[in-house]
């Protein structure tokens, strides 16, 4: 299939928030590769319209979701300058404005101080020994993603995720802790836990294992992924990567405010606002 065709919408799709079918549904031989294809023209367009490429974001790596959200594996996406926001003291206001069924979803971030080495032998070591990757990270924090989805009911394939930027909307990041002020961190992240709050009231809980089995191998997945995308951007250092979400995702509205509260870890939680 055409991606050009396909990345025209999405462009108009973002400058003009509304529900549409899925795109596999309309585009006949629609596959992930096409999507990313279709996604890369987007991110060209951001560029040129002056958007920052500040990060990546991983998505369905909570093996979790899979069945419900009729999917089969993780992606990345684009995370920019405009929809990256830092919280202070772990709280933030954040808007609504021009996201489609955005749902919330807690996850674990890392900077990238260097770029990780995509030898044959290093990108074999990633997945075997994911502690190696702490090497190229300056730090790590709790973040929260808002996913949105311009389809209905939610009711998409891979390929539509990949082809709408992996459905960022945007990315809260918590208080940064450096790595190596964490004695142990490869080791304590697939066991970390964390409580997911509407109102106050306790809705969800998670562990670091549910991301691909830590963290650590989410982030794994972006740097072998891209390795063999020679032409999505390459990462480079100064990057947040953040890696998935550690629960469920939840619908959110304005006039919400929603918290998380982690345990066995360095980081705290987040307070947001949605406005």
């Amino acid at each position: 299939m055409d991606a050009t065709k396909l990345a025209k919408e999405l462009i108009d799709l973002h400058q003009h928030p509304r529900l549409v079918a899925p795109f596999s549904s309309r585009f006949p031989g629609l596959t992930a590769e096409t999507g990313y294809a279709a996604a890369r023209q987007l991110h060209a367009h951001r560029l040129a319209q002056g958007w920052v490429l500040a990060g990546r974001k991983n998505g369905f790596t909570n093996r979790g979701l899979w069945q419900r959200y009729g999917v089969n594996g993780p992606m990345w996406g684009a995370v920019y300058d405009r929809t990256l926001i830092f919280s202070e003291g772990n709280k933030a206001v954040v808007s609504l404005a021009g996201l489609v069924q955005p749902r919330i979803e807690p996850e674990i971030c890392f900077k990238l101080k260097s770029v990780p080495p995509t030898t044959p032998e290093a990108l074999s070591s990633h997945t075997r020994n994911p502690a190696l990757l702490l090497e190229a990270v300056e730090w790590i924090a709790h973040s929260i993603e808002i996913v949105q989805c311009h389809h209905p009911e939610w009711k998409l394939t891979l390929p539509d995720c990949v082809a709408d930027n992996a459905l960022h909307g945007r990315l809260i990041v918590g208080t940064p802790v450096a790595v190596e002020r964490i004695s142990g961190l490869a080791a304590a992240l697939p066991f970390l836990k964390i409580d997911l709050l509407k109102n106050r009231e306790k809705i969800d809980q998670g562990i670091g294992a549910n991301v691909l089995d830590s963290p650590l191998l989410s982030l794994a997945f972006l740097v072998n992924i891209l390795a063999g995308q020679k032409d999505s951007p390459p990462l480079s250092a100064g990057e947040i990567i953040s890696t998935g979400t550690l629960t469920d995702a939840y619908p959110v509205q304005a006039g919400e405010t929603w918290s998380t509260d982690l345990h066995g870890f360095a980081a705290r939680g987040l307070e947001i606002r949605f406005t």
